[in-house]
């Protein structure tokens, strides 16, 4: 930004060019964060864009990192006959999801040969001709072919001149915005992931539809929806909706747990998918759906069904919907009956 209307663009070839407008939207999205201490120039050190320019298949590979992007590398690297080793600097895998299926995905990682090691933490990084080895904390030293680091993400804010405009970024050069995402600069918006979560390219779509409809007709009211749903590309899928056992919890919310797992169900059967459940939380007194929690084959489709329903208003949003419905049988959505009814029995045999 030359000024609060005007920003100069350079090409790839060096030539600058400049442009105003009344008003902006920034959307340049993040990028992996990189420590200064790695040489990601050296070709056995990686993040998650670079790996994907691999001239050929490493033997073994260390994943510093176990969010979402670690997981979903360590799935797709093994699945590939890689030797995966996945570093986790907290105590268990992706721990904003439903306990159970944290454990769900951490056990079919293992099971696929992933050898997770929770709550370490880097010491350094030495690379070698053939080779790199990290040095963690705890003494450990793992010696693999590369390095995939992926631990973070940064927003593309640098180098753009908003500080000189008044607008705030924060250490990790997130935009920070209001609910119409403005930023301090009335005539400039920020959407997508260069302002923080949720980080999702479903929210951004939302985000720049909302930003543009503010700027152009000065609309307040539209929000993004209070649950969003997560899906995870691991092997097998996760899909998550809503709150989590442990919040209910914590909140003392009176709920019961309705399940169904794939293995008894006849499109599962007949497609050999077999590994994975559905699983839905509801208020014990009300039947109201407070949380959807899939894992397994096409769970970040059928978490839809649920979302719609969870939307539903007026008394709309229960249990009861999936145990008064037909389903076509044999589908993967057949799963939500099964499930209600399985919760439902639980209740009434409390």
């Amino acid at each position: 930004f030359i000024n609060a209307h005007t920003i100069q663009v350079e090409d790839q070839d060096g030539r600058q060019r400049n442009f105003s407008a009344a008003a902006f939207i920034i959307a340049t999205g993040s990028r992996p964060y990189r420590p200064p201490e790695l040489d990601f120039n050296n070709p056995r050190i990686r993040d998650s864009d670079t790996i994907l320019s691999l001239s050929e298949t490493p033997r073994t590979i260390t994943i510093y990192g176990a969010g979402v992007i670690g997981c979903e590398y360590a799935s797709i690297l093994r699945g590939l006959g890689v030797k995966v080793n996945l570093v986790n600097t907290r105590d268990k895998l992706l721990a904003f999801l439903d306990d159970e299926i944290i454990d769900a995905l951490a056990y079919h990682l293992r099971e696929q040969g992933v050898l997770i090691r929770n709550q370490e933490t880097l010491d350094r990084v030495e690379v070698e001709a053939e080779d790199v080895i990290l040095h963690l904390k705890s003494g450990k030293k793992l010696k693999t072919d590369l390095l995939l680091w992926a631990n973070g993400r940064t927003g593309n804010s640098n180098d753009m001149g908003l500080e000189n405009l008044g607008i705030q970024i924060d250490h990790r050069g997130y935009i920070q915005v209001d609910q119409t995402f403005q930023t301090a600069v009335e005539h400039i918006y920020a959407v997508g992931d260069v302002i923080g979560p949720p980080s999702l390219a479903s929210a951004s779509f939302d985000q720049g539809r909302f930003a543009a409809t503010h700027l152009t007709e000065g609309n307040q009211d539209l929000r993004l929806a209070r649950d969003i749903p997560t899906g995870i590309y691991t092997s097998p899928e996760i899909s998550s909706l809503g709150k989590t056992e442990r919040e209910l919890t914590d909140e003392q919310t009176p709920y019961e747990v309705g399940h169904a797992f794939f293995r008894h169900l006849a499109r599962a059967q007949i497609t050999g998918q077999t590994v994975g459940m559905l699983k839905i939380l509801f208020h014990r007194e009300t039947l109201e759906i407070l949380g959807i929690h899939c894992f397994g084959y096409q769970a970040a489709e059928i978490v839809h069904i649920g979302q719609t329903i969870m939307r539903q208003y007026n008394g709309g949003n229960t249990l009861k919907y999936f145990i008064n419905t037909t389903f076509n049988y044999p589908t993967m959505a057949e799963a939500y009956r099964v499930a209600a009814l399985n919760g439902l029995n639980r209740v009434h045999n409390a």
